[in-house]
């Protein structure tokens, strides 16, 4: 059986208290539906019922011998009390949380997000279906086709996390077929920290400065990236150096502000870039994605995109000339890569026809 599980679940009441019901679906790591069932629970609270819905997706996952299991609800409640970022207060929830807990502690990683109800239908109307019939039910698995999966980022950020937004904004418009699984943040205190947790993401403050070297560093984002179970790490304004490990060679992405080769290398990054570009004289600049390796801005390119440089630019306004080529550029090369069309030749992208 898989070993990494994804679960959704669901729990309501018609009254609070009043006729209640829970649902959850399970699927593994592909998007293939396990297991799809609803449960009649008599008289309850709309929170016993959420938390019954876990715990019963919770014994489902362990009994089919998941090790990695990923849990999404639409209780804000559930999922801030699970996370240890709110106190469970009801006398009548304390059990349940507790046996959650005990559940969770079975598993070698875990994860329980929040996700807005729109995005759980199946095991809202697994609820809906038991409360209607006053039973529980359970339906024939139905598999996910493999090409409507999303595919999972991680995000590494330094600063205001524009891009980090940008890509978000991708998502919720339906433009890209993704979805953020962490976000890594090099500093604390910067405003994208406060956009990914306002977003609902998970957020990991991992700093050079408080490892006492870069492999301990990179070994601490590796962590972070694998738990997450991410597809493709995304560098959206990362500043930092790490050592890429090979289970991710070709797998990080990163975009510079100017066509590489020109304009990159070690300290070029932000206004460093754009007043390069004006200096030289260039009437073109532009923006690169490329996969990253363990040197500044080299490694196979796979999108760019340009614009004018015009004769009373500064920095600033180029950079925001730049910055509209970027928005278009990281989820076009996001895309190629979740659509299987990107080959490496030779250490060049070619993007299949």
């Amino acid at each position: 059986m898989p070993e990494k599980i994804i679960a959704y679940i669901d729990g309501g009441s018609r009254g609070n208290p009043g006729p209640a019901a829970a649902g959850f679906t399970l699927a593994d790591s592909c998007g293939t539906q396990l297991q799809a069932k609803g449960f009649f629970l008599g008289k309850a609270t709309n929170n016993i019922a959420e938390y019954t819905g876990f715990l019963k997706a919770l014994e489902a996952a362990k009994q089919i011998g998941a090790e990695q299991l990923t849990v999404f609800s639409d209780s804000q409640l559930l999922v801030r009390q699970i996370n240890g970022q709110y106190k469970v207060k009801s006398e009548n929830i304390r059990p349940l949380f507790q046996k959650a807990v005990n559940l969770l502690d079975g598993f070698k990683s875990w994860q329980v997000r929040h996700i807005p109800r729109e995005k759980n239908q199946q095991a809202d109307k697994l609820v809906n279906q038991a409360l209607d019939l006053r039973d529980d039910i359970e339906c024939e698995p139905e598999p996910v086709p493999q090409n409507q999966k999303a595919i999972r980022l991680g995000v590494l950020i330094s600063g205001g996390g524009t891009t980090l937004i940008n890509i978000l904004e991708y998502i919720k418009q339906g433009k890209l077929n993704a979805e953020v699984g962490i976000v890594i943040s090099s500093r604390s205190t910067v405003a994208g920290v406060k956009r990914a947790k306002k977003a609902g993401l998970d957020v990991k403050i991992i700093r050079r400065k408080d490892h006492p070297d870069i492999d301990e560093f990179s070994k601490r984002i590796e962590e972070e990236l694998v738990a997450a179970n991410v597809d493709l790490i995304i560098q959206g304004g990362w500043l930092c150096l790490w050592k890429i490990p090979d289970r991710y060679e070709n797998r990080v992405m990163n975009i510079h502000p100017a066509l590489l080769p020109s304009f990159g290398g070690q300290g070029m990054w932000g206004h460093h870039v754009h007043e390069a570009v004006l200096k030289s004289g260039c009437k073109i600049s532009g923006c690169t994605v490329h996969f990253c390796t363990n040197e500044y801005d080299k490694g196979p390119i796979i999108v760019q995109r340009n614009c004018q440089v015009k004769g009373d630019d500064t920095p600033d306004t180029l950079a925001a000339r730049v910055f509209e080529q970027e928005c278009i550029a990281y989820p076009q090369a996001i895309s190629l890569f979740a659509g299987g069309e990107i080959q490496i030749q030779n250490g060049v992208v070619k993007v299949k026809s």
